[in-house]
């Protein structure tokens, strides 16, 4: 809803008209196709870019924009306003024709198989080309959604060039656009639309207030598109959360909602898993984008994981799966989740809690893989304190490895080698 618009926007109608829905009634949603809505939002945002540059062009410590907040389309799946029934009767525009022609065989595959049912047909209007229905509506809404943003982009870019992102409230399976959820924001069935009419867009990103974490992040994933998380319901599992998507993804942040909303924020368990990120940081980014950082969740319904690191084959697994914690023996076990990463041929750290390493030598198996040093510490000015040297009781004599939920949030480090 377009409720911060200021008043005189709200209040003339005629010249900022707002979105209608299919029986022509309209909503407090500023239509995306008046000119005069772009102009109004376009100056406004020049504004504040031009106050960013000013204030804190030196600093920088605002490193990233978020010009929109979950845009989307409601009570219908798209505008019915003149002016954009007057764009749903056009030809689809060539520039999104070109792109999906050139991008063929990349195209997420629930977008693609909606422009083949038809045929994969290259001109003619919306609903010639993707058919009759609310996919259509959307695939069009999002079109002129993603026009509309990239306009406002580029123009704040032009003042002070900081990567933009956009967000979306995420649509619940099986729901109608529209009704069910925002219609067209960028959501991942409609990634190749918002890359199509946002090139000047840096990323899409999802806000998360429903489970299955991993299902919509490897969603956001394709096509070179980085995990950025800008809202995550502020619950239980967000410190777990957070270790497995900057281990898994190597994302770029995660936001719960609310996070600087109590008292002690470092006493948190995310306050104490961003205690642990923040002191990998220099390895984290060592290592980036080299298959040599991974990251794990889990729960009673998702027990283990299996990781692969050069020679080694980690199998990690939920600290309860030992029976050695009081709790493993709950219905429902505590999300819990780490992160792993190689900092050597047969070195490693390993940060978060409750889970347990063993480990496997995947091109030799004559062999087998002992724990040659584990120890517990801390990095202090990026250089690494053992605070422990772990015993045969914490490795179960050299077998694992291994934080258990009652030990915390800690940083592990080991030496892996390999013997007939």
């Amino acid at each position: 809803m377009s409720s911060h618009a200021p008043s005189w926007v709200k209040k003339n109608q005629q010249r900022y008209p707002r979105i209608k829905d299919d029986k022509g009634k309209s909503h407090e949603i500023l239509t995306p196709f008046s000119e005069e809505n772009l102009q109004a939002d376009l100056k406004a945002f020049q504004a504040l870019m031009k106050h960013i540059k000013e204030i804190d062009g030196n600093e920088n410590t605002i490193i990233m924009v978020q010009p929109e907040n979950e845009i989307g389309m409601l009570p219908t799946a798209r505008d019915y306003h003149p002016l954009a029934n007057e764009k749903f009767q056009e030809n689809v525009p060539a520039e999104f024709i070109e792109y999906l022609e050139k991008n063929k065989g990349n195209l997420v595959p629930e977008f693609r198989e909606v422009w083949a049912r038809n045929g994969y047909k290259g001109s003619g209007t919306w609903e010639e080309i993707f058919g009759k229905g609310p996919h259509t509506d959307e695939i069009f809404m999002a079109w002129y959604y993603s026009k509309f943003t990239n306009n406002i982009v580029e123009a704040g870019k032009a003042i002070y060039p900081l990567p933009m992102f956009v967000n979306a409230a995420l649509n619940r399976p099986g729901r109608l656009p529209g009704v069910g959820y925002p219609s067209a924001g960028p959501l991942p069935h409609l990634m190749d639309v918002w890359k199509a009419g946002g090139p000047s867009i840096d990323f899409l990103s999802p806000d998360f207030y429903f489970p299955n974490i991993k299902h919509w992040s490897d969603l956001y994933t394709r096509q070179g598109n980085p995990l950025f998380i800008p809202e995550h319901r502020f619950d239980n599992t967000v410190a777990a959360k957070a270790a497995f998507i900057f281990g898994h993804y190597e994302a770029i942040g995660f936001s719960p909602f609310s996070i600087e909303s109590t008292s002690n924020p470092e006493d948190e368990p995310l306050g104490k898993v961003y205690n642990l990120i923040n002191q990998l940081i220099p390895i984290i980014t060592a290592n980036h984008g080299q298959n040599k950082i991974e990251g794990v969740l889990f729960d009673k319904e998702t027990q283990e994981s299996v990781l692969r690191f050069g020679d080694y084959e980690f199998t990690v697994k939920h600290s309860y799966t030992l029976g050695y914690e009081a709790n493993s023996k709950n219905e429902v076990w505590e999300t819990t989740g780490a992160m792993v990463i190689q900092t050597g041929e047969n070195e490693f750290y390993l940060a978060g809690s409750g889970v347990v390493l063993t480990f496997k030598n995947m091109n030799n198996s004559d062999l087998n893989v002992g724990i040659l040093k584990a120890e517990e510490g801390k990095f202090e000015n990026n250089n690494w304190k053992v605070i422990r040297h772990l015993n045969g009781d914490q490795t179960h004599q050299g077998r694992h490895v291994r934080i258990l939920l009652a030990d915390g949030f800690l940083i592990q480090r080991f030496e892996l080698y390999n013997y007939e």
